[in-house]
């Protein structure tokens, strides 16, 4: 039984953007494991508030991920 976790920056994807990837992940891992297993494969997309993640010592923000996405460096 697989269990997927994926964490991601408050307020950055939307609620249909979250099916998206719930329903993408599980799709990974039936094209790996097999059919019988769609049904016991979790996938849970948390959201961890803006500023409490960090990457190179810096806190990241949902502005910094946006400002990532749009193709703007941060820093």
């Amino acid at each position: 039984m697989p269990l997927i976790n994926v964490k991601v920056i408050e307020g950055v994807f939307t609620d249909a953007q979250k099916s998206e990837i719930v329903k993408t992940l599980t799709e990974a891992m039936v094209a790996i494991e097999g059919e019988n297993m769609r049904s016991v494969t979790w996938v849970v997309v948390e959201d961890v508030k803006s500023g409490g993640w960090g990457i190179g010592g810096l806190p990241l923000t949902t502005a910094d991920v946006r400002a990532l996405a749009a193709g703007t460096p941060v820093g």
